[in-house]
């Protein structure tokens, strides 16, 4: 019993957990359409084969199970451009300020990966 109430304890803690996103994570608005097809910021994307999509849990979701949604999300793309990995914020993930939205914007400013805020310059 008492092993039973350590596991449900330590996996509640584990999703209460802050996501670390990755330096080259951008934010963006993602609308999912038919998938893989998607609008990334209002333009046309696709997902990436084997592309991975957690949502504010941090669980894995399926594309099937996010049409028809519209999410502010951060996501990264594979070498071809295609969505790789897209993380659906919490409110408390959406309300941290300011993150980048382009390529550019994350090769300008400093990003400090321990406190996961970014710094303009």
């Amino acid at each position: 019993m008492v092993g039973a109430l350590l596991v449900v304890a330590a996996s509640t803690a584990w999703a209460q957990a802050p996501r670390a996103f990755p330096a080259n994570a951008l934010r963006g608005e993602v609308v999912v359409t038919q998938p893989p097809a998607l609008l990334l910021n209002g333009q046309p994307a696709r997902f990436a084969p084997g592309a991975r999509v957690r949502g504010q849990n941090n669980l894995l979701l399926t594309q099937a199970a996010l049409a028809g949604g519209k999410f502010v999300v951060h996501y990264t793309r594979d070498a071809s451009g295609a969505l790789a990995d897209m993380c659906v914020l919490t409110p408390t993930e959406l309300a941290n300020q300011p993150w980048p939205t382009t390529p550019e914007q994350a090769a300008s400013w400093g990003f400090d990966p321990l406190a996961q805020k970014w710094l303009k310059p």
